[in-house]
């Protein structure tokens, strides 16, 4: 792959490229996320991948990926950390990153994330693939990227958006956590394991309307489930994914 890595220990980053090439990878390197936008908005299509520190003179790492996410770049982001907190990896991906490593990290391990980032595919036709749900009083509209409840806009960040259209794509059904880890987090990263409690909880704080049933509830020793009243199904959705629980 063609690797665009912006880390602004050149040292460190020199380390990184050494060992990205003897894994057969081409690298570009750049000290500060302002000089990396520049080179990706010059040639769009010539990286597959963007490997990014956090703590960045100037822009943070988290400021480029949110910024490259707005402006509708797909490239796959993986984030690099020395901070490790459950709220900076949290704010990390929710900006855009699609995985992160904590400092100091194996080079196997640099070379496997690599990989797994490198088998997602990009390509995705939002007219062709778009749909509305409606789930009770929720309404999620897949081509706008946008939920409402009972009339009212609720802001979601890009993962909280894909953890509830699952879930509400299989409203009513019992989702275990490795089903919702591994479609939220598809190459079952660590950040999957340590967050997923913490985006169940987010959701219900923008979702739940005083005085009704939760709508997200908790199966314990299973996972989440998204239940409707009175057993009514989602309007606008094929067949719930069969899983083995009812």
């Amino acid at each position: 792959m063609k690797v665009l890595l912006t880390e602004d220990e050149l040292s460190l980053a020199r380390t990184y490229q050494r060992h990205l090439e003897r894994g057969g990878h081409r690298v570009e390197v750049f000290t500060s996320a302002e000089v990396a936008y520049d080179r990706l908005a010059a040639a769009p299509d010539e990286f597959d991948i963007l490997v990014l520190d956090v703590l960045l003179p100037g822009m943070s790492g988290i400021e480029l990926t949110r910024k490259l996410r707005h402006e509708g770049y797909d490239i796959p982001i993986l984030m690099l950390t020395a901070l490790g907190q459950n709220a900076d990896v949290v704010a990390g991906l929710d900006a855009g990153a699609d995985d992160y490593l904590t400092k100091p990290f194996p080079v196997d391990v640099l070379l496997a994330r690599l990989r797994a980032l490198g088998r997602r595919p990009r390509a995705f036709d939002p007219v062709a693939n778009a749909t509305q749900i409606r789930a009770g009083d929720l309404v999620i509209d897949e081509l706008q990227h946008v939920v409402y409840r009972g009339g009212e806009q609720i802001t979601l960040t890009p993962r909280e958006f894909t953890l509830l259209l699952y879930l509400a794509r299989n409203a009513n059904r019992v989702l275990t956590r490795d089903q919702l880890m591994l479609h939220v987090w598809p190459d079952g990263t660590e950040a999957a394991s340590n967050v997923l409690d913490t985006y169940i909880h987010h959701l219900r704080d923008k979702l739940e309307v005083s005085g009704s049933a939760p709508m997200i509830q908790t199966i314990r020793g299973v996972g989440y489930s998204l239940r409707l009243p009175d057993g009514e199904r989602a309007a606008g959705v094929p067949p719930p994914l069969t899983n083995g629980w009812s």
